[in-house]
């Protein structure tokens, strides 16, 4: 079926052509570049990515950068004034299975914080 907006000659049209090379004039937004960080340390761990463990490393790494500790309250809390709707238990569960593979550690005062192995993966000392 001949459509008149699609160019027959091969060619891409113009305004594809700079929507294109526009998007790559651009760099990574540093969300994503603390995203990639944060997958390579999932993935050196041989666990796979998912929303709820990004977040939730990412809940952590915030708080040290603060010099706050975190526990579940804290890290729930944290990702529902970042309207991220998970439930407490998903929370608890998804840190329990990083505490379990080595990626944070549960601190005596019951907050998390990213094991010594972690963070020299995060700092490319790994």
């Amino acid at each position: 079926m001949y459509n008149p907006q699609v160019p027959t000659d091969g060619h891409s049209s113009a305004a594809e052509a700079n929507f294109g090379s526009g998007t790559q004039a651009f760099g990574k937004a540093p969300e994503q570049q603390g995203n990639q960080r944060i997958r390579h340390l999932l993935k050196c761990f041989g666990l796979r990515t998912s929303l709820i463990r990004l977040k939730v490393i990412d809940a952590l790494l915030t708080a040290a950068d603060n010099q706050r500790t975190l526990g579940v309250r804290g890290v729930h809390s944290h990702l529902l004034e970042l309207g991220i709707p998970l439930s407490f238990l998903s929370v608890r569960e998804v840190l329990k299975r990083l505490c379990s593979e080595g990626v944070i550690t549960l601190n005596a005062d019951k907050s998390y914080s990213l094991h010594e192995e972690a963070a020299k993966v995060l700092e490319g000392r790994a």
